[in-house]
C-alpha cells in the first residue's frame, strides 16, 4: 500500500506547509515534488485567515501535477472557506452592493483582499472542481466534522456531483444553505456523536473518518477530556471511528502537523517546528 498523508487547515500557512512537506520527504527544497508514488491529501481551507492563500493553491495545484508524472497523487478537497471566497467573488458581479451579504461573510472570516486581487480565472476554475469528499485505503477523508455530507447525496460520487452542480449556478439561496451547513461542527462528538459516525461510514464506506474544519486544541478544551495525544497532534476520538486534522497552524505562531494514515490508524506525524514522530 503506497503512502498516504493527509494535511488539515492551511489558512494561507504556505511556509508552514513547505516546511512539512518537506520534512516529509514530499517536496525538495524548490518545493517539487519527491513524494514518489505516495498519495497526499489536503482536507481544504487553503485560504483565509494567513497572508499567502494564493501561494497555497498555486503550489497545490503544481504538486498535482507532479504527483501525477512520478507515479503518486495529489487529491485537494474543498472546504468551507472556498465556497466563501467563491461566494465573494461570484455574487459580487450580480451583487455590487453586497446586499446578499456574501463578501462582507468571507472578510468577518478572515478573507484576504490580496487573495482576490491576485486569483486567476484558472484558479478560480480549479477550486470550483474541487471534490467534497473522497475514501482511500478505509479511510473516509472529508473537511468538516458535519452531517452536510449525508444531506447532499448516497455515496461519494453523488455528494462530489451535487456539490459541482451547486457550485455550477449562480443561486444565491442554494450557496447560502449550502454554507450553513458547511460550517457546522462536532456533529461526531455531541449527541450521539459516535452513532453519526457510524451512520456516515455505512452510507459513504470506509473504516475511520478523517476531518479538518475543528482545530484539535477546540475539540480538547470544550469536548475532549479524556487521553488524548495532545493538541500538538492529530486527535482520534468517536470510538476512534473519527480523527481530527485541523492543526491550527493559521492560529498559532508553534501550531502545524501533517499525518501518514494507515489501515491501523494513525502511522506518523510531521510537525511545525519540531519534526517528526512515529505512533
Amino acid at each position: 500500500m503506497r503512502p498516504l498523508w493527509v494535511v488539515g487547515d492551511i489558512h494561507g500557512a504556505y511556509t508552514k506547509l513547505r516546511a512539512m512537506l518537506l520534512r516529509a520527504g514530499l517536496i525538495d527544497f524548490d518545493g517539487a515534488w519527491t513524494g514518489g508514488d505516495a498519495h497526499l491529501v489536503f482536507l481544504g481551507d487553503y485560504v483565509d485567515r494567513g497572508a499567502q492563500g494564493l501561494e497555497v493553491i498555486r503550489l497545490v495545484r503544481q504538486l498535482e501535477g507532479q504527483a501525477h508524472a512520478a507515479g503518486g497523487q495529489v487529491t485537494a478537497l474543498l472546504g468551507n472557506h472556498e465556497v466563501m471566497f467563491m461566494a465573494a467573488l461570484v455574487f459580487q458581479r450580480q451583487d455590487p452592493q453586497d446586499r446578499l451579504g456574501f463578501r462582507e461573510y468571507w472578510l468577518e472570516n478572515g478573507g484576504q483582499i490580496r487573495d482576490a486581487d491576485l486569483l486567476e480565472p484558472g484558479d478560480l476554475g480549479w477550486l470550483a472542481a474541487r471534490p467534497a469528499m473522497v475514501q482511500v485505503d478505509g479511510w473516509l477523508l472529508i473537511h468538516a466534522d458535519s452531517q452536510m455530507y449525508v444531506r447532499l447525496g448516497t455515496s461519494v460520487d453523488e455528494v462530489n456531483s451535487e456539490v459541482t452542480r451547486i457550485l455550477s449556478a449562480p443561486d444565491a439561496d442554494e450557496w447560502g444553505l449550502f454554507l450553513n451547513w458547511f460550517t457546522e461542527r462536532y456533529a461526531f462528538v455531541l449527541g450521539e456523536g459516535e452513532r453519526k459516525a457510524r451512520r456516515t461510514l455505512e452510507v459513504f464506506g470506509g473504516e475511520r473518518i478523517a476531518h479538518g474544519h475543528t482545530p484539535v486544541y477546540v475539540l480538547l478544551d470544550e469536548h475532549l477530556h479524556g487521553p488524548t495525544l495532545g493538541a500538538g497532534a492529530p486527535i482520534p476520538y468517536a470510538n476512534r471511528l473519527c480523527l481530527a486534522l485541523d492543526s491550527g497552524m493559521a492560529y498559532r505562531d508553534d501550531a502545524g502537523f501533517i499525518a501518514r494514515l494507515d489501515r491501523q490508524g494513525l502511522a506518523e506525524v510531521v510537525s511545525f517546528p519540531s519534526g517528526g514522530a512515529l505512533y
